[in-house]
């Protein structure tokens, strides 16, 4: 038995570029305008991400 599934075609015509912005010595600027190896410094970059459980119980305990 097969089947052909529709649903998870999408309409490239509808589709929009997701435009990634970052902030760069004090002001923000699109990836995309950046030069290649700022590029990749951007893509090799580690962002922090707070999390909200360690962050209460740093706020209890102090």
């Amino acid at each position: 038995m097969t089947t052909t599934s529709t649903a998870n075609v999408q309409d490239n015509s509808k589709r929009q570029k997701c435009e990634i912005w970052t902030r760069v010595m004090g002001y923000h600027r699109p990836v995309s305008h950046f030069n290649t190896g700022k590029k990749s410094e951007h893509f090799s970059r580690q962002h922090f991400e707070e999390n909200c459980t360690m962050n209460s119980k740093f706020c209890e305990k102090y």
